[in-house]
């Protein structure tokens, strides 16, 4: 990891994050004789929502811990859980983080180290996780929080409407061939968008599959001297092609899609294809939930000039520093990454619910090969084959596939996805939206040529 990702910002993110709106409530607190009350913070997408219902079995399992949950859409729990880490509140005993905040959080000490934790925990074996997510949660070899499910992306496709379009999807697919198959499947049957695909503002909503297109395409944030290249020929075409198609063939009101709002509107038939997390997996094949289940076709990522298109991304969980009740933290922690809640998942839900990307050992697993027989192989193979720390086909000084591992990332990608999304809204131009984008990232620039990092 290039350690100009963590030497600046941690006062800058701290002072930022007193902008942001502060959570209500305290920390752990005693829960009746003997017991402790956890408050944890999660972000409130399907696989956390399954964790709340399977509370009971915690409680079983752990007789004197509580827990409380703050369950938030993604960017709402970003900043809740920003502000409290970085300024010390103290209102959480765990908080659900990404492989974006661990390594810098756990530079700054607002991360407790789980690693003398994990390897007190009989039978826990961290080395069961994927390799490159297991590297991007750890500082020095040490975890800093565990992945609940990780995540790279793909395309997934309805084979009803390929086969009745008299189409093929192709085996590797490039995005120019993606853009003619949404042309041809938009409205193939009434209501249908040719693809779907994230346009809501927001440094981890429609930046995440955008900086993957970005990659492919040849562009990158900044050269190697932290000169900003957002007003580059590259970054210009990867921004008119995102534009474009989404505009053209994806769904209506696409500025104000995220991610479940794409997932929702593909698992209920109403786009031909969604590029994506791999994390889709558990809504699209809900057979109790998702009319499209056993419908769908995966294909890798789509590519332009590099031969890998996805991106690197975690849901984990770590124990902030200001927490009193860390050793009950960790038992939560526990219990949730452990090889064996996946097992509880599968046999209450089915094992298309289980938490996707985390462990090796789940892939294994016959039963999980007989559900996921069409996504696992691309699953697994698109978070193997991420490399954060060489994201395109040129160089760069940062880390990172759909974000940058720099402190100033969380404001500096806000506002460039606000300019991004109103391109797709059409309330401005590419052009236009790129001209301003290119101002913030030399301001963000300018301040590493200043410390010649």
């Amino acid at each position: 990891m290039r350690t100009t990702t963590f030497t600046t910002g941690a006062t800058a993110v701290a002072a930022s994050a007193l902008l942001l709106t502060g959570c209500a409530g305290a920390g752990a607190t005693s829960a009746g004789e003997g017991a402790v009350r956890l408050t944890v913070a999660i972000v409130s997408n399907p696989q956390m929502q399954d964790a709340i219902s399977l509370q009971d079995e915690f409680r079983e399992e752990n007789p004197g811990i509580e827990v409380d949950f703050v369950s938030l859409p993604e960017n709402e729990a970003r900043a809740k859980i920003t502000t409290s880490v970085a300024t010390g509140g103290g209102e959480f005993d765990a908080v659900m983080i990404s492989n974006y905040e661990t390594r810098q959080w756990a530079e700054y000490g607002w991360l407790e180290n789980l690693q003398p934790l994990i390897d007190e925990s009989e039978g826990y074996d961290h080395e069961d996780f994927i390799p490159s997510l297991r590297e991007d949660l750890s500082v020095d070899g040490d975890m800093y929080s565990v992945p609940f499910y990780g995540e790279s992306s793909f395309l997934t496709y309805r084979t009803d409407l390929f086969e009745q379009a008299g189409l093929e999807m192709p085996e590797n697919p490039t995005w120019d061939e993606v853009a003619d198959l949404a042309a041809e499947l938009d409205g193939v049957e009434p209501g249908v968008a040719g693809i779907c695909m994230r346009g809501l503002a927001g440094w981890g909503e429609v930046l995440s599959p955008f900086n993957s297109v970005l990659n492919t395409f040849g562009g990158r944030w900044y050269d190697e001297e932290w000169n900003a290249e957002l007003d580059s020929p590259q970054f210009q075409e990867a921004a008119e092609f995102y534009v474009d198609l989404v505009r053209e063939h994806g769904q209506p009101g696409a500025a104000n899609s995220g991610f479940g709002d794409c997932l929702n509107h593909y698992s209920q038939g109403r786009a031909a294809m969604f590029y994506d997390s791999t994390s889709m997996v558990s809504t699209i094949e809900d057979e109790n939930t998702a009319t499209v289940a056993g419908l769908n076709g995966y294909a890798p990522a789509p590519v332009a000039e590099s031969d890998y298109g996805g991106w690197l991304y975690a849901w984990a969980l770590g124990i902030p520093s200001t927490s009193e009740h860390k050793e009950e933290a960790w038992t939560f922690l526990e219990w949730m990454t452990d090889r064996d809640y996946v097992r509880t998942v599968a046999e209450e839900y089915g094992w298309q619910r289980v938490p996707p990307g985390n462990r090796l050992s789940t892939f294994e697993e016959p039963a999980y090969q007989e559900v996921a027989g069409a996504y696992a192989e691309p699953m697994l193979q698109g978070i193997e084959e991420a490399d954060p720390q060489d994201p395109g086909t040129r160089p760069v000084p940062y880390d990172g596939i759909g974000f940058l591992a720099i402190p100033e990332f969380q404001d500096l990608g806000t506002r460039v996805s606000q300019q991004l999304s109103a391109a797709i809204a059409g309330r401005i131009t590419v052009e236009e939206a790129l001209a301003q984008s290119q101002e913030y990232a030399e301001t963000v620039g300018d301040t590493y040529k200043e410390d010649g990092r």
